[in-house]
């Protein structure tokens, strides 16, 4: 049986001599390429804003302390919080919100592109939720989302983020969730639904997850470790 019929992982490659055939090694490259370029792809702000602009969702601005790509990269803690400029910019829109929805562009911008929106758009028509406009985060990491979801008074954050490129897929979008965000919170305190892509999980799969986690979380006033997803209460979805 033929794992490549059954995986995306490079395997079953075979060889030409003591090495891998011309066209194995010219796909690995540029597989390297396409990982690299997400990861230095800007995030189109403007693109975004159009995007929610015509579906009417209501957003706000926002950057990290990173002031370009290079420190993003270099200083991961940078990514963590906000520059002076947003923190003033949050400040008049606070209020008594259930939830806040931040999109970061993350280690793909390429991801943000393809899927946050219509995820977004998804989840937002199954939510009955009181929500605060919608953050869009240049050079913005997960963390960030407890710095928004304090200073806009949100009970919980949401941070749809770029995750890392693998050699298979450079646009692959996480989705974090934080119970009473605040600065300081750790990754155990979160839940994370990862791989939303085409080839991965889908936007539906992906949206019942979130709806489920969110509603559970709310319920029991927590997240990360001790919040458990039960896979049994979610109904199967075959469609993207």
């Amino acid at each position: 049986m033929r794992l490549r019929d059954f995986t995306t992982a490079r395997v079953d490659l075979g060889r030409a001599g003591h090495s891998l055939p011309t066209s194995e090694l010219l796909d690995f490259q540029l597989a390297h390429a396409r990982a690299r370029d997400a990861v230095q792809l800007a995030l189109d702000v403007r693109s975004l804003v159009v995007e929610l602009q015509q579906k009417n969702i209501a957003f706000v601005t926002l950057a990290s302390a990173a002031p370009d790509r290079t420190a993003y990269l270099h200083r991961p803690d940078l990514g963590r919080r906000l520059n002076a400029e947003s923190r003033e910019r949050l400040a008049p829109l606070q209020g008594d919100y259930e939830a806040a929805f931040i999109i970061a562009d993350g280690l793909s911008a390429l991801a943000v592109h393809r899927h946050a929106e219509p995820l977004l758009e998804l989840v937002l028509s199954n939510l009955d939720w009181r929500v605060a406009p919608v953050a869009i985060v240049e050079q913005g990491r997960v963390a960030i989302g407890d710095e928004i979801g304090e200073l806009l008074g949100a009970k919980l954050s949401v941070v749809f983020v770029g995750e890392r490129p693998g050699l298979s897929s450079p646009d692959s979008l996480g989705v974090y969730l934080t119970w009473q965000p605040r600065r300081g919170r750790t990754d155990a305190e979160r839940n994370c639904i990862s791989n939303i892509r085409a080839e991965g999980l889908s936007y539906a799969a992906a949206t019942q997850k979130l709806l489920f986690l969110m509603n559970e979380s709310r319920r029991l006033k927590l997240s990360g470790v001790r919040l458990k997803e039960d896979s049994r209460a979610l109904p199967p979805t075959h469609s993207y």
